[in-house]
Order: C-alpha cells, then sequence, then structure tokens
C-alpha cells in the first residue's frame, strides 16, 4: 500500500523545528568569529592599502613638494599694458618661495580674467620653476568724463577709459602712454547708467559719440590725435572738438559726408592762415562757419585839415592842369 505524501504545512514545521535544534549556542559562537575574521581580513586590505597609498604620499610630496629644485624661481609674463610681475604676484596672491605644485594655475587665470583691464589670460607650470603667465589686456578707444571735468586732468592713470565693445576699466599705469592721445567721451551723470569698471557702459549717449569716433577714424587713422572731445547735445545732434579748438556740430548720423566737409573746411582755413572756431555740418550746403583770427578792415589814417596857403596852392595846381590840358 503506498504511502500518502506528506502536506505542505506539515514539512515546513518540521523543517523550522529541525533549524531550531540545529543552531545551538556553540554554532552561532563559531559564525560570530568567522564573520569577525572576515571583517578583519577585510580591515586589514583596507588598512594596507591606506599605507601604502599614504607612503605613495608622502614620497610625491617629498620629491616634488618639499624638492627645492621645483620652487617658484622665475614669472614668464608677456609684454603687456594691464600688469607687471609685481602686480601679478600681488593679484593672485603667489608664494614667491614656495612650491611651483603648490600654485593653482586655475586659480590664478580666474583672478586675473577677473580684472576689468584683462580681457583673458592662461596660466602654466613650467618645470623646474617656471610660471608661465599670458595675458590680453583690453585695447582703449576712449576715455569716458563728465562735461564739467577737468579735460587736462582726464588723461591720468586710474581715470576711465572705454574700449570698442563699451567696456570701462581704470586706466593702469602701464597704459598711459598708449592712451595718451585718445578722445574723451564726455558722458553726463545718470543713475540709471552708472558707469562701473569692468561691465558694459549702458549710457544711450555712448552709443552715438562711439559711432561719430569710429566713423572720423575709418576717414582719417589719425582723427584719434586731432579730435579732443565728443559729446551729445541735443536729441538730434553731436558736439566734436578739435585739438586746435574748433567747435564742429554734427548729426546723428551722415557722418561721412560731414568728416569730410570739416576736414576740407579745416584744411582751407589753414592755408589761407585762418582758424575756425565754430562749423555746423549738418546742412548740406551753404554751412554756416566762424573764424577765430577773421582779417580786419584797413585802418583809415588820419588826414590833418589843409590850410589856406595849401588850398590856393591846390587851386593853383588844378588851374595850370586846366590851361595844359586845354593847350
Amino acid at each position: 500500500m503506498a504511502k500518502r505524501p506528506t502536506s505542505k504545512p506539515r514539512r515546513s514545521a518540521r523543517s523550522k523545528a529541525l533549524e531550531v535544534r540545529v543552531m545551538s549556542p556553540r554554532i552561532a559562537w563559531f559564525s560570530l568569529l568567522s564573520i569577525v575574521g572576515k571583517t578583519a581580513k577585510y580591515a586589514c586590505i583596507l588598512a594596507a592599502i591606506a599605507g601604502i597609498g599614504w607612503g605613495i604620499w608622502q614620497g610625491i610630496e617629498r620629491a616634488f613638494y618639499q624638492n627645492p629644485d621645483f620652487n617658484l624661481q622665475v614669472i614668464d609674463l608677456n609684454p603687456n599694458t594691464a600688469i607687471d610681475e609685481t602686480q601679478l604676484a600681488e593679484i593672485v596672491q603667489l608664494d614667491l618661495t614656495g612650491s611651483l605644485f603648490q600654485i593653482d594655475v586655475d586659480e590664478v587665470v580666474k583672478k586675473l580674467e577677473a580684472r576689468p583691464e584683462i580681457t583673458s589670460a592662461i596660466a602654466e607650470r613650467h618645470l623646474p620653476g617656471t610660471l608661465v603667465v599670458r595675458v590680453v589686456p583690453r585695447s582703449p578707444r576712449a576715455w569716458i568724463a563728465t562735461p564739467n571735468s577737468d579735460l587736462a586732468k582726464s588723461r591720468k592713470p586710474g581715470m576711465m577709459l572705454v574700449d570698442s565693445a563699451g567696456i570701462a576699466y581704470a586706466c593702469p599705469a602701464q597704459q598711459l602712454e598708449l592712451a595718451a592721445s585718445l578722445p574723451i567721451i564726455l558722458l553726463p551723470l545718470d543713475p540709471m547708467h552708472p558707469i562701473t569698471a569692468g561691465e558694459i557702459i549702458s549710457h544711450p549717449q555712448l552709443k552715438h559719440c562711439m559711432f561719430l569716433l569710429n566713423s572720423a577714424a575709418e576717414a582719417d587713422a589719425e582723427a584719434v590725435h586731432w579730435i579732443e572731445s565728443i559729446r551729445q547735445t541735443t536729441a538730434w545732434s553731436l558736439e566734436l572738438v578739435t585739438r586746435e579748438g574748433t567747435i564742429a556740430t554734427f548729426g546723428l548720423g551722415d557722418h561721412e559726408r560731414q568728416i569730410a566737409k570739416l576736414r576740407a573746411s579745416l584744411d582751407h582755413a589753414s592755408a589761407e592762415n585762418l582758424a575756425v572756431r565754430t562749423i555746423n555740418l549738418i546742412p548740406k550746403h551753404n554751412i554756416p562757419v566762424t573764424l577765430k583770427n577773421e582779417p580786419q578792415a584797413p585802418r583809415a589814417i588820419p588826414v590833418s585839415e589843409p590850410t589856406p596857403a595849401k588850398r590856393r596852392e591846390d587851386r593853383h595846381s588844378q588851374d595850370l592842369n586846366t590851361i595844359l590840358n586845354r593847350n
């Protein structure tokens, strides 16, 4: 007679009872020791790896960071009109006696490019002890001042310059010689459009003034040397003052024609030994011009009243001329 198979619930209960009987305290203790042993093994492996890493780091530290052969010895900075080696060390806070490997070149670049007078920079370590730095300074286009400024004091280090992109920055001492002959753009103070170093000047009048300056430079490469200042006087006109003091009125457009008329007028006046005081270039014909040194009318020489004897002599001469003419 075949045995009836044991039911699933009954077999599960027997398995649990067997497991309880097998899990004695002695077996549990040996299981714990096995776990501790494995943990200690892994800890020893990790400690060995950490020790090896520490040893390698100490070797690198002594071979490079603490090796005097790799101390900073030379700062190789390209010639530029923004900063020199001393200023570079101050800006990036270089440890001139430290190791070359302690210099974070990415941080050097970040600090240099944060300077308003610098457009871009790169920095590299060249073993054994040279820090190579290359900077690109801003190229000035004009000075910035207010209409009531003393123009003679507006061209000096620390005063505001603007580049072709409209970004303002303080003139570095090294750039004064380059910028000394640049024109001055006069902008009135406007709280809505402050002029901040390192930022684009948003003043609406700057665009019109720069447009005139660029037009003059395109027509005459020497324009930056004979233009003293430019400012916007009305909503439709600009005022350009030359280094000789001529005041020229321009419109907001048609600058090519107006520049040509101005140069022709100044050249003609110079040939005639005259100096133009004011000229309005907005009209296309009959351009109003005033001169500084207009020629004066000949001065009359005073003549004394003739005496009676002189009158008789003159009448006698006239009568004698009449007789001779008749003959």
